[in-house]
């Protein structure tokens, strides 16, 4: 039932391939009512995605420069969704994969050469500065059929482009999309044993790469694309760091409690960010995740409890700082640092996170501001504030410990 559900659903995006039901097989289906939801919901729907924080929507992309004088670059996809014609996690891996499996012979070729045009629509291959046209296959497919699977998949999570290199060649580019997000790309060049790390931003190509030499990492695209990083972990990416920045605002009536509160915590995060970083100190992710989302509730429910900042509050924010520095490490790492520039890469990223944090604060005081001196602050701003606050931090605290 829910495979026929879902290839009835389908079929309603455009360019999706789904079998056809003879007219005698046909089922009714009928479309379910969306009752509109409460605002509670609404709350815990939109927080939900964030539960995984720091998902920066990254593709990781090799590209190898083989000592044959061919190539081959494979991406990070998925090649279901693509094939399906729908978008990344619209629908459960195990339903796409069913709707794929269910499909005749010739259907699924067609839906295969869907994923092919698709991919081939959003890359840029380029030998010194002019496009080419590589072949292209999904490795993955024929061998990760397999229902046992928790995220079963037909055509697997992985497509390779591939081809020769041109022999006057001396430089190498490669660019996706902006559908593809950001892209962290690794150059390997097997004829020299050089490997080069690039992040690229949405529909952003690679510098040329030259065949022959390595080139020097330019500071000022490091210490800016670092920056832009940084401080879009924090907007719009970072729920969990902007609600946690919140709640130390809204105990805050005046500036001074606010700036001693945001000092700790930002020293806190850049210690155990660079300590992090440097593999000095860190701990497992499973760890930091579900202590980030408790941090997030604790400073909420103080919120409801006192009425200003007592002395222990920054030695406690301080403390959670701690934690949040580690899971900017986190994220840090999936990015990648470009060789020979990790300070000013680890620099840059800690000041963009700053620049972010002071934004949200921005934002904050030109919203409510100038309610904080009114007698009704507290009761009709701080404390519905706080309680929300702390509904989202225990339950992301929850899921991430026990999902």
């Amino acid at each position: 039932m829910q495979r026929t559900k879902f290839i009835a659903t389908c079929r309603y995006h455009r360019g999706c391939a789904a079998p056809r039901i003879a007219p005698a097989q046909r089922v009714p289906y009928r479309m379910n009512t969306v009752r509109p939801p409460t605002v509670v919901a609404l709350v815990l729907l939109l927080a939900a995605p964030a539960a995984r924080a720091h998902d920066v929507s990254i593709m990781p992309a090799l590209a190898v420069i083989r000592q044959d004088g061919s190539y081959f670059i494979e991406l990070r996809v998925d090649v279901d969704a693509l094939a399906l014609g729908v978008a990344h996690n619209s629908a459960p891996p195990a339903a796409m994969a069913a709707a794929l499996r269910m499909m005749a012979p010739f259907e699924l070729d067609r839906a295969i050469e869907r994923a092919e045009r698709t991919v081939l629509r959003r890359v840029r291959i380029r030998f010194d500065g002019q496009l080419v046209d590589p072949q292209i296959s999904f490795p993955d497919h024929k061998r990760t059929d397999d229902t046992t699977d928790p995220q079963p998949t037909v055509l697997g999570m992985t497509a390779r482009l591939f081809g020769r290199v041109p022999e006057t060649a001396e430089t190498f580019s490669f660019g996706a999309s902006a559908a593809f997000n950001a892209v962290d790309l690794t150059i390997v060049d097997e004829t020299t044993g050089r490997s080069v790390k690039h992040l690229l931003g949405p529909g952003e190509d690679c510098p040329p790469y030259r065949l022959y030499e390595t080139p020097a990492p330019d500071r000022p695209s490091v210490i800016a694309q670092y920056m832009i990083l940084g401080f879009e972990h924090i907007l719009p990416k970072g729920l969990d760091h902007i609600l946690f920045v919140l709640g130390l605002f809204l105990l805050a009536a005046r500036m001074r409690p606010l700036l001693w509160q945001i000092t700790a915590f930002t020293v806190a995060h850049s210690v155990t960010l660079a300590l992090s970083m440097a593999d000095v100190a860190s701990l497992p992710s499973r760890i930091v995740e579900p202590l980030i989302a408790a941090s997030i509730a604790y400073v909420a429910i103080e919120n409801l409890f006192v009425r200003e900042m007592k002395p222990w509050r920054p030695a406690v924010v301080f403390a959670f700082g701690l934690l949040h520095g580690m899971g900017f490490a986190g994220v840090l790492r999936e990015l990648g640092m470009p060789p020979g520039r990790f300070l000013t890469a680890l620099v840059s990223f800690n000041v963009g996170v700053e620049f972010g944090q002071l934004a949200v604060v921005a934002a904050a005081m030109l919203t409510i501001g100038a309610c904080r001196s009114r007698s009704w602050y507290r009761r009709a701003i701080t404390v519905p504030l706080s309680v929300a606050i702390a509904a989202i931090g225990g339950f992301w605290s929850i899921q991430r410990t026990f999902f």
